[in-house]
């Protein structure tokens, strides 16, 4: 079978805590309600790419535990290719805490285990997902080395890459020249040197200034929208859609999941990033998990 995306990332249980504020520091406070949800940036990317329609594969690790089992069951059940999700024994499956306050928005901390085992020896055992597939997609929960290597292999295979620079860390230099389209929010854009980000005309010069890391650059900007701007001279600001705001837990990962199916199924960026900028609208907009954002008719309403 040959694949439209190949995800290299992380896999995480995410324990999900709502609560009326996000503490301050030494400060406890009461939560409403906690639950597990199978996560990490690779795994909800890998998910919402395949709900929007791309057939997908995933490469990265889990630990020999239950929690690994979990994550495991929740690519399968979502349609993604486990054959190159490494079960390790030396370590546990990473996790996530994430707390979701009154308002939707949402801090976490990461203890990423097992996702830190991964190197050019697990690329080089995936190779085999590489022909006839169209698009990489990384971010930065996993070691640079993975994803140098991932990059390599892309481009002696012709594949394009995609790289969601989150977590913020500095942008690996090995890199340059490797990464088609950068994706990053405010934060991350600001982290590689934007001015801070206050409106979407902010956001779009950031995306101009990117471009010395990628061909393309994405800048997410919350409710005001996103924007992008690449080499060949094609700069776009799109607006966001006014939803009832529910929890923002997930909504980058849904964009950028929708964002690589589009392009996989052939659309241009400005086409891509409005069908993705749709599906996040919905998915914040939603109560529940993944394929919350990925409604055809509701996406098409909110475009029309």
């Amino acid at each position: 079978m040959s694949f439209d995306v190949i995800v290299l990332g992380s896999l995480h249980m995410d324990i999900m805590v709502l609560a009326p504020d996000r503490p301050r520091k030494g400060e406890t406070l009461t939560g409403h309600s906690w639950n597990l949800k199978p996560g990490g940036k690779g795994g909800n990317q890998a998910v919402e790419a395949a709900l929007a329609g791309a057939r997908t594969a995933m490469i990265g690790a889990v630990g020999e535990d239950d929690f690994g089992e979990a994550l495991l069951r929740n690519l399968k059940d979502h349609g993604v290719d486990t054959s190159h999700v490494a079960k390790r024994r030396e370590g546990g499956s990473g996790i996530s805490v994430a707390i979701t306050d009154a308002g939707g928005d949402y801090g976490a901390v990461i203890v990423s285990g097992v996702n830190l085992t991964l190197g050019a020896s697990d690329i080089y055992a995936a190779e085999s997902l590489l022909p006839g597939a169209s698009w990489l997609l990384m971010q930065q929960e996993v070691p640079d080395a993975a994803n140098l290597a991932a990059a390599r292999a892309a481009r002696l295979r012709g594949l394009r890459t995609i790289l969601n620079a989150a977590p913020s860390r500095p942008f690996p230099a090995a890199l340059s020249g490797l990464v088609d389209i950068l994706v990053v929010n405010e934060i991350e854009a600001e982290a590689l040197g934007a001015p801070p980000i206050a409106s979407l005309a902010a956001a779009s010069e950031a995306a101009s200034g990117l471009l010395r890391f990628a061909g393309a650059a994405v800048v997410t900007a919350g409710a005001a929208g996103v924007a992008f701007a690449a080499r060949h001279g094609v700069r776009q600001a799109i607006a966001g859609h006014a939803v009832h705001l529910v929890s923002t837990h997930g909504a980058g990962d849904c964009f950028i999941g929708a964002l690589a199916a589009r392009l996989a199924a052939g659309a241009d960026l400005e086409l891509a990033a409005r069908y993705a900028n749709a599906a996040a609208a919905l998915r914040v907009s939603s109560p529940g998990g993944a394929g919350r954002g990925h409604d055809p008719a509701a996406i098409g309403r909110l475009l029309s």
